[in-house]
């Protein structure tokens, strides 16, 4: 099919706009953590603002590429989230968005993808949806840990580590403030993917 006649071309741009969104928020959320003193959350939302924009820039060169130059405005219509910016509530809620674009949008995206014949961007949309599926289950952990106010308290030892100076410990709850350089709590790190192994990073 003819790559400017095809429906995966306004899924390229539908996704281009998706994706710059979501980094945009993202950088809004890493700032309202650091206004929180949670300095491992905050940059956590930027390494995430960073992947979206990066998904972004692959959608966006696609479409220069495919189009060969013919293709200077595209007119989209898709509804995009717009919610309450709390930080308690908008992780969770970025979670549900991260699992629909894993498990709905971007798997039909590139079905219709293969069906007009552009596996490359077929192959792509797939890769781009495990990605999103990496990052809902982030936010939905961190989410929930941040929600219930559980998000350097543990049920079993734990090993903290300070992101200024390196000081490491081993206990149930993150010290308030580290011992050895006094940073505040919300820049002690948290590992994840040792945690939670269900989380891929």
């Amino acid at each position: 099919m003819e790559f400017n006649e095809s429906v995966t071309k306004i899924n390229l741009a539908r996704s281009f706009a998706a994706e710059c969104q979501a980094g945009a928020r993202y950088q809004f959320m890493s700032k309202m953590a650091l206004q929180d003193s949670q300095k491992f959350l905050s940059d956590t939302m930027k390494t995430l603002a960073k992947n979206e924009m990066a998904h972004a820039k692959v959608f966006y060169d696609y479409i220069i590429e495919k189009s060969a130059g013919k293709c200077k405005n595209i007119a989209i219509e898709a509804g995009y989230p717009f919610e309450n910016p709390e930080l308690k509530t908008s992780l969770l809620g970025e979670a549900m968005i991260e699992l629909s674009e894993a498990q709905n949008i971007y798997p039909s995206f590139a079905k219709i993808a293969y069906d007009e014949g552009f596996t490359d961007i077929g192959k792509t949309f797939d890769m781009v949806a495990r990605v999103e599926e990496t990052h809902h289950r982030m936010l939905n952990y961190l989410g929930n840990l941040y929600k219930t106010g559980n998000m350097y308290k543990r049920k079993v030892p734990t090993k903290w580590k300070c992101s200024v100076c390196g000081y490491v410990e081993n206990a149930k709850e993150g010290f308030k403030e580290c011992p050895l350089c006094h940073a505040p709590q919300g820049f002690t790190i948290i590992d994840m993917e040792k945690e939670n192994t269900e989380i891929n990073c």
